[in-house]
């Protein structure tokens, strides 16, 4: 657990981790036979297999610093991308959620889920967790985690007015007042812009960033997962100037809500 910090007392810079899920699509060569068939590949290629340009928007999202964007390990100001689809295994859900598994990894003999678990999944959780770990103690006051995805725009066929969400808990203040002031700071540079709280999904469904409040004070970590809607993604331009809009946006919102 990491200390508990009152609001306000710490003057130094906010502690911040951004996390990419869903960055991939990739399947490890051990596991490559299972995604050979069309309907596999499709399902790869979709919004099913990954979170189309989430990585580009971590990458433009993380602290400036000269911390290389790393895998498995965490330098100063660091970034964590998945490396593998959500198919082969859901770094996003906890490991008894009905999601954990797809179609093309549910049969697995126990053996191989344990295999997949051990390389993908716990490497993943357990570089976040001790990157978290290790910024608590070094920062005089809370750490942010940022959790990066993009959404379809359509699903199901209902179509998600939205461009920009933001997911957290309304139970805990700090996430409360960083959405607030991420919010105003996003509505200014880009007036034009969708934002709404807490869509397409709850902040306090399961994944990544709810597993962490369990285990980190409401004033010592706040966790948000950050949804942009992938039809502002769809080429580089676009995912370059959405990057910066969002980047410009948040420095200004991490600081404010440690007040």
């Amino acid at each position: 657990m990491c200390p508990s910090q009152p609001s306000g007392e710490s003057d130094s810079a906010p502690a911040l981790l951004i996390t990419c899920e869903h960055a991939a699509n990739a399947v490890p060569a051990r596991w490559a036979p299972l995604f050979e068939s069309p309907a596999a590949r499709r399902a790869l290629d979709s919004h099913r297999g990954w979170d189309p340009g989430a990585a580009s928007l971590a990458r433009a999202l993380r602290p400036q610093s000269r911390a290389p964007l790393v895998r498995r390990s965490l330098g100063e100001g660091g970034c964590l991308l998945g490396t593998a689809t959500r198919l082969l295994v859901e770094l996003n859900r906890s490991p008894d959620h009905p999601q954990f598994w797809s179609e093309f990894t549910r049969g697995l003999p126990p053996a191989e889920k344990a295999a997949v678990f051990r390389e993908i999944y716990a490497p993943f959780r357990r570089a976040a967790l001790r990157e978290i770990r290790r910024l608590c103690i070094a920062a005089n006051g809370p750490v942010f985690h940022l959790s990066v995805h993009s959404f379809t725009p359509e699903l199901d066929g209902e179509t998600r007015d939205a461009d920009i969400g933001l997911l957290y808990d309304p139970a805990r203040p700090l996430e409360v007042r960083w959405a607030d002031a991420w919010d105003a700071a996003l509505r200014s540079l880009a007036p034009e812009w969708r934002i709404r709280r807490n869509f397409p999904y709850a902040g306090t469904d399961d994944g990544h960033v709810t597993h962490l409040r369990t285990l980190f004070s409401p004033d010592a970590y706040a966790g948000m997962e950050l949804e942009v809607n992938q039809s502002l993604l769809t080429d580089t331009a676009q995912r370059a100037a959405v990057g910066d809009r969002l980047r410009r946006a948040l420095p200004a919102a991490v600081p404010l809500a440690g007040n």
